[in-house]
């Protein structure tokens, strides 16, 4: 069978890939896994300059997943391109860079660096940053704001744009027909739900930053309700995500509409999860006779 998909013109052996944040930047997964067989390596998100994340505790435990508040911490733009992107560059797996910033311009200035960066495939625009300028509120809560960054890295790059759409709105198919008018080639579903776990003997929140993303199987049928939604909204490819653990999970996206999945969570649980999907998903179509594993994308619509 043929498990390889095109996402915005980037060529995947096959559909599976890393969420951004949950797999470092390659090295700390290979002794688990071949990275070589991922559709796609997602790296954890990186800034302009150099953050040093929320002060701890930052995770927290919950019924099927966990709550993070890292904070973003990463090396910065610049160390990222110097010190990690070379051990990517000679896997041949397409890398694809998660972007993040407080201010427009500066996902305009990232943008503009990953794009003459020789080894970086595609870009993936985190809109779910606290915007400075509009009093903290999320890019990502303001559908015009979200147009508005996504047009700013469009313009910046002529490299794939993936738009990482948030869960956290109204509608997300408002959200998602607004950064496809800003110029998205492809929308990534979904980032993190907004969580709070309380410590009832200290009575305070068990996380320092209080609030925290939520992830993990708990996650899952919001996620695949949102991509199936995204789907029927607008005609861009859609990479699924939200506690993926294994192939018929990651089958659960792929019929509601995803072209692709990645799997995030549950590599803190099974370092090698995503192969096992890859995997999965290959016996499964060898028992359905499905030949093309993008043959299956969005048949739960009918």
């Amino acid at each position: 069978m043929d498990l390889s998909v095109d996402i915005a013109g980037l060529k995947l052996a096959n559909p599976v890939m890393t969420a951004s944040g949950t797999f470092g930047y390659g090295p700390e997964y290979a002794p688990y896994l071949d990275l070589t067989n991922l559709g796609a390596v997602v790296v954890k998100g990186i800034t302009l300059e150099p953050r040093t994340g929320n002060p701890p505790p930052r995770t927290v435990e919950t019924p099927s997943g966990m709550l993070n508040a890292i904070g973003l911490q990463n090396p910065g733009a610049q160390a990222f391109l110097d010190e990690k992107l070379p051990y990517l560059k000679p896997l041949g797996v397409p890398v694809i860079v998660n972007l993040n910033a407080s201010v427009i311009e500066d996902y305009g200035t990232l943008a503009a660096m990953m794009d003459s960066a020789e080894g970086v495939s595609a870009i993936e625009v985190n809109i779910s940053c606290p915007n400075v300028k509009h009093g903290g509120m999320a890019f990502s809560a303001d559908p015009e704001l979200a147009a508005a960054v996504t047009r700013i890295v469009r313009d910046n790059t002529r490299k794939p744009v993936i738009v990482k759409l948030s869960p956290n709105v109204t509608s997300i198919a408002t959200l998602a027909r607004a950064v496809a008018d800003g110029g998205a080639d492809a929308l990534s579903v979904i980032n993190t739900l907004v969580g709070i776990v309380i410590d009832v003997e200290r009575r305070r929140p068990v996380l320092t930053n209080v609030t925290g993303g939520l992830s993990g199987p708990a996650v899952r049928p919001v996620a695949v309700r949102c991509t199936w939604e995204v789907f029927r909204a607008v005609k861009l490819p859609i990479i699924g995500m939200g506690g993926i653990t294994c192939g018929r999970d990651a089958l659960e996206f792929i019929l509601a509409g995803a072209r692709a999945v990645a799997v995030g969570t549950q590599t803190f649980v099974d370092p090698s999860a995503a192969q096992k999907v890859i995997r999965e998903l290959g016996e499964y179509c060898e028992r359905h006779g499905v030949a093309r594993v993008a043959d299956l994308v969005g048949q739960a619509h009918g």
